[in-house]
């Protein structure tokens, strides 16, 4: 294809700041040969854990692939050509691996220019699928893993807009596809016609906490659009391409198999459509079919959601999270609030959970009532289920082993969900005579699987724990090694077969098969270290304390070579991300590993080690609000201390020049990069990208703030770094997409803030990515934003000049 040269320059609407029309550039050797690097694979594991599926991929998109036709409705983006995410990411090949021998296989026959998404092993693991996207459209494609060898099964009509294009079978020898409309004529351009009236909402004086989202709805002409692209078939598929139609046009939202394989549940998008909320808030209408498309029963109906009780555990009224207990044969599971869905009311108990057997005409069955909010399932068997709650004010999550059958219930997990050092892990799952997954129970005894991350490090263990008893027995555990082991999942139990990575900050994570029994193991896979430049890099989790006793950490960087008997003074680049806690116990805890691998990108400041810079990364910024205090309370004052806190405890090695530190950070990295930069004279110049700096523009709650602006307008005064602009005084280089999709950082949040910073004097520079949305994905604007950072960083850290 041809390529286009596309400009990049600084735009204000209306107004002109001496912009600089500037081209792509590249950074510095240094940087390049760490940014220019080749993806290792991602992997999948087949069902009968015998194959390794290796999905390769460019490593970054190109500006071309952005620039492709797109639609922004209800909350979606669309290519309506293809009729696929016009964001949506594509790998270019596939291999398989046998992990019996270790033998390797090329896939014969994939689509030329490949663009393969949806990528899926069957349920016996005898075929993979994948979808292949052209400017025709979306494409089934199969491949035999016996022979390695793909084929295609439908033309390219598949429509990917709202579901997944296709799900496999039970029986693994048909996909039920979601195909366009037969008689659907292309999506007509009406840009250009005359409107019809108005675009109207109005309110029926309900109170609602509703935050701002992007790329909704606007007018009759998008809804028209939205429907048309929505709509689809669903039409089965055999593995030599033969079609029979299923069920007729509608706007498919989700679709699933019950176990046995006899049902097909169904839900579906309705109107009326709505303007302020996402396309999932929509009114729904969930039914059961018949394999052959037969109606069997409609088992629930939601209506428009515009109204949304205040706090992050209100949810909507009626049944939801409904879906097929993998357990049965063909039992529905769901969940209906107790309390209306509103948080904010006095209730003994929240949520109830229900089961509700085929042909459903019988009344569901209530399994359990729950005090706070339903938050999953794990189905086991008739005796034995796992129930998990969480309550988001106190941060508390729970664990229950719940009989289905007599509905008694035993809470197993009690915690702070953000105490990572008491987590007990995830239970094994396995498949069952339906070939779905459930807890794996043997002899009455389930098998779990943690991180381990404990004060002295990170140590995975697998636990075996008695359902009735509720004794645990610690059968394994990772030994301190001079390489990080973590645990990727169980292959058989009774023969104590695991699959591990090991790593170390300068080896690449690669896959063994582990005998837990014999301590025996060998290598899955061997893929080579694609950062050679920094394997010879200091490396250092750096353990230190905040003023009022908080435990922080962060991972410290430095230069190969670097001579700690001289202990030259370094620049010191710090990038951080705030988090919120509700107790000073859990802020404190650390996942910092020196031993992971060291995997740069453009998302931290690592790179920059090769430049001579010292490097804190993942610097522990947390914001803690105990009781009724909530976080954002001293969100300002605590940013503040993590730093000082931060910058005192590298000085205090004499690695750095204090006068020389950068604070980065993006999306509300970005927000605590400028509120450091205006409250704070610990740092010469900070790095700001995708943020938000005007809070009355997101007025219904931000990041995990739950109060809306007239609730405290104090508050989101004070936790706007637009109105302390005036103190701003430190270099500062603003950087955003052009297309930001996410709730919050509209684009126009840097815009304004820049235009407020370069009307009062402050030194500030702003970069606009053509195309990109919040994260960065174009090989020309990601390599141009690290020449921006590294021209900035020689110059106010390195050099020190006055901005110019």
């Amino acid at each position: 294809m041809k390529k286009s040269v596309v400009l990049l320059f600084v735009s204000i609407t209306f107004l002109v700041y001496g912009q600089e029309r500037l081209t792509f550039q590249k950074p510095s050797a240094e940087i390049l040969a760490l940014a220019d690097y080749q993806r290792p694979p991602a992997i999948q594991t087949s069902p009968d854990k015998t194959w390794l599926l290796f999905m390769y991929r460019p490593t970054y998109k190109s500006l071309e692939e952005l620039g492709q036709e797109e639609v922004r409705l209800a909350g979606l983006r669309i290519n309506p050509k293809t009729r696929i995410s016009s964001r949506e990411t594509y790998y270019n090949n596939l291999r398989l691996k046998n992990l019996a021998d270790n033998k390797e296989f090329e896939i014969q026959d994939l689509p030329p220019d490949a663009l393969l998404s949806n990528i899926a092993f069957s349920p016996d693991a005898q075929k993979v699928a994948f979808t292949n996207t052209t400017d025709k459209g979306v494409a089934l494609w199969v491949v035999d893993v016996t022979t390695q060898r793909a084929k295609q099964l439908t033309d390219y009509e598949l429509n990917a807009v709202l579901d997944e294009p296709y799900k496999w079978f039970r029986d693994s020898e048909q996909l039920l596809v979601s195909k366009l409309p037969s008689d659907q004529k292309p999506l007509v351009d009406r840009r250009h016609d005359l409107p019809q009236g108005p675009a109207v909402a109005t309110s029926d004086g309900h109170i609602s906490q509703l935050r701002t989202y992007q790329d909704l709805l606007k007018n009759p002409q998008d809804e028209q659009d939205f429907e048309h692209l929505a709509t689809s078939e669903l039409h089965g598929v055999d593995l030599n391409g033969n079609q029979r139609k299923l069920l007729d046009a509608a706007m498919y939202l989700k679709s699933s198999f019950s176990p046995d394989g006899q049902y097909i549940l169904t839900t579906v998008l309705k109107r009326p459509f709505s303007y302020i909320v996402r396309y999932t808030s929509f009114p729904q209408e969930t039914t059961v079919y018949e394999v052959n498309g037969k109606l069997l029963k409609q088992v629930n109906e939601l209506p428009l959601i515009e109204v949304m009780p205040k706090g992050f555990s209100s949810v909507r009224a009626g049944r939801r999270s409904m879906g097929w207990r993998q357990d049965k044969s063909a039992s529905l599971f769901f969940v209906e609030a107790l309390d209306g869905g509103d948080a904010n009311v006095e209730a003994t108990y929240r949520d109830e959970l229900f089961s509700w057997d085929a042909p459903f005409s019988s009344p569901p069955r209530s399994l359990m009532k729950i005090v706070d909010r339903f938050a999953g399932t794990t189905w086991g068997n008739d005796q034995y289920a796992l129930v998990y709650s969480q309550w988001y004010d106190t941060r508390n999550v729970k664990t229950f082993v719940l009989n289905p059958t007599t509905g008694e219930s035993k809470i197993i997990d009690d915690r702070n969900r953000q105490d990572i050092y008491a987590d007990p892990g995830d239970v094994f799952r396995d498949k069952n005579q339906y070939g779905t997954y459930v807890m794996y129970i043997h002899k009455g005894k389930t098998y779990w699987v943690g991180g381990g991350f404990t004060e002295e490090g990170e140590f995975p263990f697998i636990d075996e724990l008695d359902m009735k008893s509720f004794k645990k027995k610690r059968l394994y555990q990772a030994k301190p090694s001079d390489l990080q082991e973590r645990i990727s999942r169980i292959v058989d139990v009774a023969k104590g077969e695991i699959l591990i990575s090991l790593q170390s900050s300068s080896e690449y994570p690669n896959l063994y098969l582990k005998n837990i029994k014999t301590g025996k193991q060998r290598v899955v896979t061997a893929i080579p270290n694609p950062f050679k430049s920094l394997e010879k890099v200091h490396k250092e989790v750096l353990n230190y304390k905040r003023k009022d006793g908080v435990d922080l950490s962060g991972t410290l960087y430095l230069p190969a070579g670097y001579d700690f008997d001289k202990k030259e003074k370094l620049p010191l680049l710090i990038w951080a991300y705030p988090r919120e806690y509700k107790d000073k116990k859990t802020a404190g805890q650390s996942t910092a590993n020196p031993k992971q691998f060291t995997f740069p990108s453009y998302g931290s400041f690592v790179y920059w080690v090769s430049k001579g810079y010292a490097v804190l990364d993942n610097a522990a910024f947390p914001i803690v609000g105990e009781g009724q205090t909530e976080p954002n309370d001293t969100f300002i004052p605590q940013l503040v201390t993590n730093a000082e806190a931060a910058i005192d405890a590298v000085d205090r090695l004499g690695y750095v020049d204090r006068k020389r530190v950068a604070i980065g950070g993006h999306s509300y990295g970005a927000f605590m990069t400028a509120h450091l930069l205006s409250n704070s004279d610990l740092f010469a110049a900070g790095i700001a990208r995708s943020g938000a700096y005007n809070r009355t523009l997101t007025p219904f709650g931000f990041q995990s703030e739950q109060r809306n602006f007239w609730d405290d307008p104090q508050l989101y005064i004070t936790m706007s770094p637009f109105m302390s602009a005036d103190r701003m005084k430190t270099p500062m280089l603003l950087v955003h997409g052009a297309a930001d999709n996410n709730p919050g950082t509209f684009t126009l949040q840097t815009e304004r803030y820049f235009q407020a910073l370069k009307n009062l004097g402050a030194p500030v520079r702003m970069v606009i990515l053509p195309r990109e949305s919040h994260g960065y994905v174009a090989k020309e604007n990601i390599l141009h934003l690290l020449w921006e950072q590294d021209q900035f960083l020689e110059k106010y850290l390195k050099n020190k000049e006055e901005y110019r």
